[in-house]
């Protein structure tokens, strides 16, 4: 399905309710099948979310995961470590294409049972449960946060706990924080010194009710939104101002594009101010990568440079982002360079309308662009992609007077 996008409202006021943080989700997912006491509430209603719940509630050997890159890596260690189980985890073309060599080579240290189906040091693999009794291990912490987390969630399960020694500049840490205070809040003990990570073992937590935060990358695309309109007001629910998400640092960010934020009952109000001076933008990151396609795409839209680093993660997501980047935003007269771990974007002199944006089975690619049809017409493509993350996100947008048609 592809879709044209545009508008010819530029002062918006709405109020949203967005769904529960994936991330979010797919940990506590986790937690709740290693303890089944726990409840759970506010669930994201993403196709990743809704492949994780299916996974751990399997009833076939095969476990296919599609696109689900979070529950690739969770679910390689939860299999890892179910006494009796056989399965074999696979997924999407793309899938085979993603790099777990390293998840997999750090739970066989801990003497977990796992084979390469096809090609070594990627799905599908072959993975037989067993009882884990070694704690002490070593992992590469610049390649995914996600092994990093994949490991502290099945931690309490293992007989001695874990831990964990990180080589090399961690990646995304505010992910790994937000694994060790949902294990905390369960009353598992954590700790996080420097370069190490322990988290004790634990037979039984207490019956508990989890409610999950919406999802800070989906506030992403209304941040980018407000930043593009003349006008607008925009309040998001259910968020809170010390979230555990990485993402929040949308707040600090657009600020300097001019948009400000105000929490207030659960809920976050984006409000476009007047006082905005265009100028460059200089971000490090490598905690928050998630968010790069939605900045590039708004300071394309405001005619800012900007130049962001930390991007190395982005090359091994649901596409090469930097590659995907660099050619769509190309298409819109945008001048952009990208290295392994960074982008470069020149200020705007052109823009090149009802262009098509590939998405590449890339729901971020899809969201962060579609802001754009605020300062010019625009054609998604395959724009049902977004339900791996956002499923609502096309009927959300028509609630701020955006049209939205089959192309």
């Amino acid at each position: 399905m592809n879709l044209l996008v545009q508008t010819n409202h530029p002062n918006i006021q709405a109020h949203l309710a967005i769904t529960g943080s994936k991330s979010e989700t797919n940990r506590l997912l986790l937690l709740q099948a290693l303890f089944p006491n726990i409840t759970l509430e506010n669930t994201s209603n993403s196709d990743d979310s809704e492949v994780m719940q299916k996974a751990l509630n399997r009833q076939d050997q095969v476990v296919d995961i599609h696109h689900a890159g979070t529950a690739m890596r969770f679910l390689t260690a939860f299999f890892a470590v179910s006494e009796g189980s056989e399965v074999e985890l696979t997924g999407s073309q793309r899938m085979t294409e993603r790099p777990i060599k390293v998840l997999v080579d750090t739970l066989k240290q801990l003497g977990a049972t796992i084979s390469y189906k096809n090609q070594v040091g990627y799905p599908p693999i072959l993975i037989k449960g067993q009882k884990i009794t070694a704690s002490k291990v070593t992992i590469p912490a610049n390649v995914s946060s996600q092994y990093i987390s994949a490991l502290l969630l099945v931690a309490p399960k293992l007989e001695n706990g874990i831990e964990l020694t990180l080589e090399g500049e961690i990646t995304s840490v505010p992910y790994i924080k937000m694994t060790l205070a949902l294990l905390n809040d369960l009353g598992i003990a954590t700790r996080f010194t420097a370069n190490t990570i322990q988290v004790s073992a634990a037979k039984s937590v207490p019956t508990k009710v989890m409610t999950v935060e919406s999802d800070w990358s989906s506030a992403s695309y209304f941040f980018s939104i407000v930043a593009l309109a003349d006008a607008a007001s925009i309040t998001l629910s259910s968020f809170a101002q010390n979230s555990l998400q990485g993402d929040s640092a949308l707040v600090a960010i657009y600020k300097q594009m001019g948009v400000s934020s105000e929490f207030k009952d659960n809920s976050l109000t984006l409000t476009k101010t007047a006082d905005f001076k265009p100028k460059a933008i200089h971000l490090d990151l490598n905690n928050t990568p998630d968010i790069a396609q939605t900045i590039v795409v708004t300071c394309f839209g405001l005619g800012l440079s900007c130049h962001l680093t930390g991007l190395h993660t982005l090359k091994i997501k649901e596409t090469d982002r930097l590659e995907a980047l660099q050619t769509e935003m190309t298409k819109l007269g945008a001048v952009v360079r990208v290295t392994n771990d960074s982008l470069t974007l020149e200020p705007a002199t052109v823009r090149h309308p009802k262009v098509k944006i590939a998405t590449y089975n890339d729901h971020r690619m899809a969201m962060a662009f579609a802001p754009l049809a605020l300062k010019m017409p625009i054609v998604i493509e395959n724009a049902e992609v977004v339900s791996k993350s956002y499923p609502d996100f096309w009927e959300d947008l028509t609630k701020l007077n955006f049209s939205t048609t089959q192309v």
